[in-house]
């Protein structure tokens, strides 16, 4: 278990492949933890060096006292880069994540080389959205929210499979706090602006099933970033790592194949 202490706060954060390799960064979403990424890490090709985490909150992470903000959350990724000396890294990130991947491309080009932004954008439902979300949590816990996330997060088919309560106990266990904190950042947060400069290599992908980010709204945020690459994974909900980790691999392949990071 790896544990790095900012001082602050302490991220849990996890190492598989060539420690020497070129370096691929994973961020996860609201309310999982960094076992998102479990299917898809195996089937991706050798010699890279792949580091996921826990966010603030979430996971084997601290869980400071929310609200956050969403420059927290980026600080957090920066300085868990910085920490483990990571330059030049494709960073993949999803729903939030995705928000993380934006703004720290933005404020540190020299960690960051290209993207690749899933079942995401560059804004994120309405603060009002998140306000009542935040409130039912912390009223009733995650497990009022639950069942109607599932509908969210996967499509029918899997919501019918024994996996999908594993995952729906996955999020019912994260702390409220730091659901609840991460919510409030994401309703804080506008990147429409700022992510309409990057330039850098970005591929965007979306879930033809995702009820959380629509596919029509991912594919808005890649018409944002000149050159950005949109992909539609069919039959995925909001986790297409989770439900089909083949198909995401062999786009996340392909579009580190022809940037030249493999």
């Amino acid at each position: 278990m790896n544990i790095l202490d900012l001082g602050d706060i302490q991220l849990h954060w996890r190492e598989d492949g060539d420690p020497a390799g070129a370096p691929v960064v994973f961020a996860n979403s609201l309310g999982n933890d960094l076992r998102m990424w479990d299917k898809l890490v195996p089937l991706l090709p050798q010699g890279l060096r792949l580091i996921r985490y826990d966010k603030r909150g979430h996971g084997l992470s601290s869980c400071p006292p929310g609200p956050y903000a969403m420059g927290a959350l980026i600080r957090d990724a920066e300085r868990l880069l910085d920490g483990l000396g990571v330059r030049d890294c494709v960073f993949v990130g999803l729903s939030v994540g995705g928000l993380i991947a934006q703004g720290l491309a933005v404020k540190r080009l020299d960690l960051v080389r290209a993207l690749v932004l899933s079942n995401t954008a560059a804004k994120i439902g309405t603060q009002q959205m998140w306000a009542n979300r935040i409130a039912a949590v912390r009223k009733d816990g995650i497990e009022a929210i639950a069942d109607g996330l599932m509908e969210r997060w996967f499509s029918k088919p899997f919501r019918a499979t024994p996996e999908m309560l594993g995952w729906r106990n996955m999020l019912t266990r994260q702390p409220v706090e730091g659901y609840a904190g991460t919510a409030a950042a994401i309703a804080g947060t506008d990147f429409i602006t700022p992510t309409s400069g990057l330039t850098l290599p970005t591929l965007v992908l979306a879930g033809s099933e995702d009820g959380a980010t629509p596919p029509d709204l991912v594919r808005e945020t890649a018409g944002l970033i000149r050159g950005a690459r949109f992909e539609l994974i069919r039959g995925a909900g909001h986790l297409p790592p989770v439900e089909k980790p083949a198909d995401y691999a062999a786009l996340l392949t392909g579009f580190l194949t022809a940037i030249g990071h493999v």
